[in-house]
């Protein structure tokens, strides 16, 4: 954990020299100079400390956890680091702004007052002294920490590890493998397959989800049938040499002659034995807990392709291992139901009772023990074993239902549940770690999505820049990554395949909040919690409060970087103290919360990257939001703010910036929403990337093109004349994916001639000119190639818009409202052959809906919605095989009496909803 924070104070120290660079060849330090040169000397050798401090760290492992001695100097390590983040701070915050404010403000002007000579002198001073603490610190580990030092004891002691906790789910008793006949029967049949080339079998999921059990099942059963097989264990750090031996030792397990032939061979004599060996047998060999491609990489020399029909099995925590399995051959373990959970739970709770039964009496508190375990057959059997033993009354089923976190995290009979989750914890890169944990401090349960935390990681400075990738193109990757190692739960992808959203296992999210709150990462106060809201860390969750705790000061305020709020429940008196005690604030995500002022002092909080106002009651920004030199996301969306202070082009560095206030929520209106005026100066936002929403007015159409990063763009009122010079202005934006264009009323005509290759999603809301679909780039099969998602609405469109749009191939979403006037639409085989979504809406004259064999191969959804003219049910909807959701909404009676006549299949059954 330690590793975490020193990398945070690691790269602020670059970030102030790097600043620091800057100042030297920008300014005259005067009288001042040697003393910021020395500061500057000393953050230096402070984070050349830090950073070797951070690298032999990364080599620890998971025995650390019971190391009171390490565990110790860990924490001084901690104390350390933060204290160094503090003084990095403060010297961004004494010399930074000089080139946001003025030239030399602060140099020429500030250090004049004794008060800020003064505040230099003492960081440097700090400085000084966590020179010394380093030095101390570095003492003390090799005095009383010499296994710092052991790597080849970790080593051996994490593979034994590993080995330890594989043989226990090697030797699981056949009752304990509850719903896994599907993945059995599955993984039998890839095993028994007439096929005779090699293929390799993936068992995919976290730990604890029973893959090397599942695998120890099926291969005890099915080995006979192969002329050889072996099982070996690989975990994080294998050597390749004890590999190749231990498989040559099962395979030799009854020669000893070959066996005492290999002793004293080296590796490649080994491999070329093996290899030689394999070649003439149908082998079954299980390679278990693979942990890296290069794993496998090393091994698969000695693993032949021989024809034979031999099989190759391998379970892993991580997605890219997986990946090289043979085509069709990935077996994803999920969560149990929660069916065949109560079934393992009891098995294992009341094993000596009649058929496994729970007394009716303790029936309720052991479903609800048994749903905390949220599906993992780890942690249903080490929590049914535990309870095994205790007294079967409600008294003692209450106190352990009630305490179950802390059970699993502190009762040494769960140990293995916390092992297991604890390894994949362990060998995260460490700009892995700290994101993961950051996503435990939001409750159980909670839906995270991908922009959000791309945004707030950005923020926090997890993220580093990758060559020319965004942060928040970083920010996807270490998504994905945390996904692919099963560390994150994917819910949904978009339609056209993005990753959306993700939520994190209780079980996980309970470990890592305990390391969050035991190694000052993070807090989350709710509802659960007692007594005032005391700060024992930098970052702060606020769930839901009761409203008896809503007055509660928060102590310790001043050591906070982060407070994010998920309801209107945060303390009222404690919204003040944010902006003046916490003056070294990052994050401020105040969401929903009733208040409607934002005090002045805002400006003083230098350090401010996110600042989050939506859904709030705030009617104005005050002036001096302008200082806030490094905010990078300012979020006015759903507040009561129309306009913004003219010193907000002062923000060059603002990315994302929200500010619109929805009017019509089903987006049926023209103007569904209203936006914000940039003042002039709009071009001086160049590092923008969202901005949503733009109302346009004659002085800031020109100053479009200026903002080139934008990656999403909403304007509205958006007049003909103004199409032109628009089409200008995004030729210039090469990476746009989102466009939002809405006209100032339903007579002004929208034409834009601009070829966007990277948009993803377009919408147009207001009359489209006659022939735009044939002549505008946007609506070509090379302009728009890789369009996914289309709205048209308010479009007047006389002609079947159909056959010139379906050039666009790969859309995926198609929504029409208020956007066609004719009476008929044809859906033609082939066209549109990747659409999963179909929304036609508010069209009054269409009568008449066809949709030939072969189109919409892939729709997933249809919704019709008002179509007043329509007579008939749309002729062809039964060849929409994959179709999950059939929607008839705003229907009259007496087409509800013509689908009540309809004949469909059972898997096309309609929603419906009556007209007013």
């Amino acid at each position: 954990m330690a590793e975490i924070v020193i990398l945070l104070a690691i790269r602020k120290i670059g970030i102030a020299l790097a600043k620091a660079a800057e100042d030297q060849a920008s300014v005259q330090f005067g009288r001042y100079g040697t003393l910021l040169l020395e500061l500057q000397g000393s953050m230096g050798r402070v984070g050349r400390e830090l950073r070797i401090m951070h690298d032999v760290l990364c080599q620890m492992d998971i025995r650390s956890h019971n190391n009171q001695v390490y565990e110790g100097w860990l924490e001084e390590v901690q104390k350390v680091a933060y204290v160094m983040e503090d003084m990095v701070d403060e010297y961004l915050y004494l010399v930074g702004r000089e080139h946001d404010i003025g030239c030399c403000f602060f140099l020429k002007k500030g250090f004049k007052k004794p008060r800020s000579l003064l505040s230099l002198n003492r960081i440097a001073s700090k400085v000084k002294e966590i020179e010394k603490d380093l030095s101390h610190l570095s003492d003390a580990k090799n005095r009383w920490v010499p296994i710092i030092n052991n790597r080849e004891d970790n080593s051996n002691y994490i593979v034994k590890r590993s080995q330890d906790l594989a043989n226990i789910s090697r030797s699981l008793d056949e009752e304990d493998l509850v719903g896994v006949d599907e993945n059995r029967e599955k993984l039998e049949q890839w095993l028994g397959a007439d096929d005779l080339e090699c293929s390799m079998i993936a068992l995919l999921g976290m730990g604890g989800l029973g893959k090397t059990a599942l695998a120890a099942n099926v291969y005890n059963k099915e080995r006979e049938k192969f002329q050889c097989y072996a099982w070996v264990s690989i975990s994080q750090t294998y050597s390749r040499e004890d590999v190749l031996r231990n498989i040559i030792k099962e395979l030799f397990k009854d020669n000893g002659s070959v066996l005492s032939s290999t002793l004293a061979m080296d590796i490649m004599s080994l491999e070329e034995t093996l290899k030689k060996y394999l070649e003439q047998q149908k082998y079954l060999i299980v390679l278990d807990d693979v942990w890296t491609p290069e794993a496998f990489d090393d091994l698969s020399g000695a693993l032949p392709h021989n024809d034979k029909g031999s099989r190759l099995i391998i379970t892993t925590r991580e997605g890219d291992v997986a990946a090289l399995a043979s085509q069709g051959h990935i077996l994803t373990l999920e969560a149990l139901q929660k069916d065949k959970a109560w079934d393992l739970f009891c098995k294992k709770a009341f094993p000596k009772d009649t058929n496994h039964e729970c007394p009716t009496e303790l029936k309720p508190l052991s479903e609800e023990i048994a749903s905390k375990c949220k599906g993992l057959p780890l942690a249903i059997v080490s929590v049914g074993s535990l309870l095994r033993v205790r007294e079967k009354t409600m008294e003692e089923w209450r106190r352990i239902n009630d305490q179950l976190s802390w059970e699993i995290i502190n009762n040494s009979r769960l140990d293995h549940i916390r092992n297991v989750l604890y390894l994949s914890f362990i060998y995260l890169p460490t700009y892995l770690k700290s994101c993961f944990l950051y996503c435990s401090l939001f409750p159980e349960d909670y839906v995270l999505h991908r922009k959000q935390l791309a945004r707030l990681w950005a923020a926090e400075g997890f993220v580093e820049e990758r060559g020319e990738s965004t942060l928040e193109e970083v920010a996807e990757g270490y998504l994905k990554e945390l996904v692919d190692r099963n560390m994150l739960q994917l819910i949904k992808r978009n339609t056209f395949g993005r990753m959306k959203t993700f939520r994190m296992h209780d079980i996980l999210r309970d470990l890592a909040l305990d390391l969050c709150q035991k190694n000052c990462f993070g807090v989350t106060y709710d509802n659960k919690c007692e007594g005032s809201l005391e700060m024992v860390g930098r970052r702060l969750v606020v769930h839901k409060l009761k409203k008896k705790k809503k007055n509660q000061p928060i102590f310790g305020i001043h050591q906070l970087r982060t407070v994010i709020t998920l309801d209107n429940s945060m303390p009222s008196s404690t919204i003040p103290l944010l902006f003046t005690e916490s003056r070294y604030m990052t994050v401020l995500e105040l969401h929903g919360l009733p208040i409607e002022k934002i005090p002045d002092a805002i400006g003083d909080l230098f350090n401010l990257r996110h600042l989050s106002l939506r859904g709030s009651k705030v009617k104005m920004l005050p002036k001096s939001i302008e200082k806030l030199s490094n905010l990078l996301t300012l979020d006015l969306y759903e507040s009561d703010i129309h306009e913004l202070p003219s010193g907000i082009v002062k923000l060059k560095k603002l990315r994302h910036l929200f500010a619109e206030r929805v009017i019509d929520s089903n987006w049926r209106e023209l103007a569904s929403c209203s936006g914000v005026h940039i003042p002039n100066g709009l071009g001086n936002l160049i590092n923008l990337q969202t901005l949503q929403t733009l109302e346009l007015e004659d002085d800031s159409v020109g100053h479009l093109g200026e903002l080139r990063q934008l990656r999403s763009l909403r304007l509205l009122n958006v007049k003909g004349i103004y199409c032109r010079s628009i089409s200008e202005s995004l030729v210039k934006m090469q990476y746009l994916s989102f466009l939002d264009v809405i006209a100032s009323d339903e007579k002004e005509v929208l034409l834009l001639n601009v070829r966007l290759p990277n948009l993803w999603k377009l919408t147009m809301r207001g009359r489209l000119a006659e022939g735009v679909l044939d002549e505008s780039p946007l609506f070509q099969a090379a302009g728009g190639q890789n369009l996914y998602k289309l709205h048209l609405s308010w479009s007047q469109l006389r002609e079947d818009p159909l056959p010139s749009l379906s050039r666009l191939s790969n859309l995926t979403f198609l929504d029409f409202t208020r956007a066609y006037n004719g009476e008929h639409l044809a859906f033609l085989t082939g066209w549109f052959p990747k659409l999963e979504i179909l929304s036609l809406e508010d069209l009054p004259n269409l009568n008449r809906l066809d949709i030939q064999q072969g189109a919409m191969a892939s729709l997933e959804k249809l919704y019709l919605v008002n179509l007043s003219s329509m007579t008939e049910v749309p002729a062809g909807i039964e060849f929409l095989l994959p179709l999950q959701r059939l929607a008839f909404y705003e229907i009259s009676s007496d087409f509800l009496t013509l689908l009540r006549q309809w004949s469909t299949t059972p898997s096309q059954q309609y929603h419906y909803s009556l007209r007013d």
